[in-house]
């Protein structure tokens, strides 16, 4: 499975091809701990199921391109009940999945060709859509030392460095979990503006922080693209639905790229985040379980000699060195796939410098996958 880059830099997403291989696994008859995929174990809510259910019959023709009118005016009661902010329906863009959104947003911020910049490790889809599209790409490290924080001195660094156009930035991130505060994020949207630089903030695990709740770009800012989806915390990652908040400027160019690349997002998938936006009881249940993982995984790898710090800020990832073991983590999780039935994303999906040092496992399905997979790869170490 090692690839070569494309001439372009173009790379498989390699959690993809270990869910594949492993895929192929399973049809052998044998058993795969799935710890490789960010996806939650659980499916939606009963109330969305029945939702959908109820809509079935109907015909499923477009919606607006910005979407369902009830599911925006759902995601800007959502803003004032979860964050205290005024945000008007007219400037929240339903796409299909973060995905789109990401799409959409390059093209309506940035000329062809601007560099945008990301962190090290970081969501490998950031780097092969960045370079897919044709933008240039600027990665600033960070660092186990500082909890795989972003601060603005490092985005001032990296910007004295190698000048750019605009900042992806995740909190919580994938794969490292990090978070960062109020006053963190702050000090990121402050070096935005006095650089000039357009902040994209990824919120998509935004419901899943351990530390307090989540702190949106919005509540300090009106000028960053916030991007979000009812993927993670609403258990909805095959459902493909998620949205966009926009700075005004930048609202009808969307909606003009919405119409033309995607047309709408999926209607019955719309359908069921807007009775999603209502089941977070539901969600926080399935948060819970999320921490137990959490600290079972975290204690579990460092117990088998995993370099790991304290748990993940967020999200539902163990991001693991691998030293004691391997410098080349796609053999080191081909190998544990093949011989112990543990599937693990290889680090260098992350980080095409430093990733081969780590591993990154998903802490999202049942706690009993959780403890056979520690329990099997006892044995694969041993």
């Amino acid at each position: 499975m090692t690839d070569q880059p494309a001439t372009d830099g173009l790379m498989p997403f390699h959690a993809m091809e270990i869910l594949k291989r492993a895929k192929a696994i399973e049809a052998t008859g044998r058993t795969v701990c799935h710890l490789e995929v960010g996806e939650p174990g659980s499916p939606p809510a009963p109330r969305v199921i029945e939702a959908v259910r109820q809509a079935l019959p109907q015909a499923q023709g477009y919606t607006n391109a910005k979407g369902l009118t009830e599911l925006r005016d759902g995601l800007a009661t959502y803003y004032a009940s979860q964050h205290g902010l005024a945000v008007d329906s007219d400037s929240i863009l339903c796409t299909m999945g973060s995905s789109a959104g990401f799409i959409i947003a390059f093209h309506t911020a940035f000329r062809p060709g601007a560099k945008i910049a990301i962190t090290r490790p970081g969501y490998p889809a950031y780097v092969n859509t960045l370079l897919g599209l044709g933008f240039g790409m600027v990665e600033i490290l960070v660092e186990a030392a500082n909890g795989w924080h972003l601060t603005g001195a490092d985005i001032a660094a990296a910007h004295a460095a190698e000048p750019f156009d605009g900042l992806l930035f995740a909190s919580p991130a994938n794969p490292t979990g990090a978070s960062v505060d109020k006053a963190g994020l702050a000090d990121i949207v402050a070096t935005c503006q006095r650089l000039g630089v357009r902040l994209i903030s990824d919120e998509i695990y935004h419901g899943l922080d351990y530390r307090g709740p989540s702190v949106s770009a919005l509540e300090l800012t009106r000028d960053a693209i916030v991007i979000n989806s009812f993927s993670k915390y609403y258990c909805m990652t095959g459902w493909r639905i998620g949205w966009m908040v926009l700075p005004d400027d930048l609202v009808r160019r969307a909606e003009i790229l919405q119409q033309n690349l995607f047309i709408s997002a999926p209607t019955l998938s719309q359908i069921a985040a807007t009775a999603a936006l209502g089941e977070r009881d539901y969600a926080e249940e399935q948060k819970a379980l999320y921490a137990i993982n959490r600290g079972l995984l975290n204690d579990g790898l460092r117990g088998l000699g995993f370099d790991i710090g304290n748990p993940s800020d967020g999200a539902f990832y163990a991001y693991a060195g691998i030293s004691r073991f391997s410098n080349d983590s796609m053999h080191f999780c081909e190998t544990l796939l093949d011989e112990a039935g543990v599937a693990a994303t290889p680090g260098t999906d992350f980080d095409r410098t430093n990733g081969g040092l780590y591993v990154r496992f998903s802490y999202a399905g049942r706690r009993d996958t959780m403890e056979q997979a520690l329990e099997r790869m006892a044995g694969f170490l041993r």
